[in-house]
């Protein structure tokens, strides 16, 4: 079994900084990747970040505003928010690519979501 626990959300003013994590725990034999997506009510879920070994991708709407780092010892991904908008309002949920042993593919897990407002 795999968990992975998001926290860090919350209201924020338009200017603002927030600083998502996420810990995953469990039954976890190899991490390929990690990251981070967004959902407001009525659209489809969209990617806002990745981190797969050294190289990072991000959604063009976030680019210079946020960064997305991993803590490998601690099976840990982050996204650090500068700069918020309005439109960064959404649920952010993590996910991990990842195989729980050797003979079993890999599968993606996810988190279950926290809230970030951006408002005045």
């Amino acid at each position: 079994q795999v968990q992975l626990v998001e926290s860090g959300g919350g209201l924020v003013q338009p200017g603002g900084s927030l600083r998502l994590s996420c810990g995953a725990s469990g039954s976890i034999f190899r991490i390929t990747a990690m990251g981070w997506y967004r959902q407001t009510p009525g659209k489809q879920r969209e990617l806002v970040a990745t981190i797969s070994g050294g190289s990072t991708n991000y959604a063009d709407s976030v680019k210079g505003r946020f960064t997305i780092s991993r803590d490998y010892a601690k099976n840990t991904v982050y996204l650090q928010m500068n700069s918020l908008k309005p439109d960064d309002t959404a649920v952010y949920y993590c996910n991990a690519d990842l195989s729980t042993d050797w003979l079993t593919p890999r599968r993606v897990f996810w988190g279950q979501g926290t809230q970030v407002t951006v408002s005045s």
